[in-house]
């Protein structure tokens, strides 16, 4: 899988997870990709600071996209650090 693929694979993980972040006031974005092995994503509205979002994280977000992308061994939530980002700085450069 190169890149673009994987960066869409993921995606699809997101959003198949998405709605039931949303449905309790939450959201998700992909941040980064590294090694094609590990990713960043950032935890949005009441998903951060939550008491159960790494329970959520692991068991919900990372099952989810690893189903897609089974290649990914890891996926850590970045909220409120600052980490470089670039697929958001990139999104919509194909079009």
């Amino acid at each position: 899988m190169n890149d673009t693929e994987l960066k869409a694979a993921v995606e699809a993980g997101l959003e198949e997870i998405r709605p039931f972040l949303q449905r309790d006031g939450g959201d998700i974005e992909l941040v980064t990709i590294t090694d094609g092995t590990d990713v960043k994503v950032r935890l949005l509205g009441t998903c951060v600071g939550c008491h159960v979002n790494q329970m959520t994280l692991k068991s919900g977000v990372e099952l989810t996209v690893k189903k897609h992308a089974p290649q990914i061994k890891t996926v850590v939530d970045i909220s409120g650090m600052t980490e470089k980002e670039e697929y958001r700085d990139h999104i919509d450069t194909d079009r």
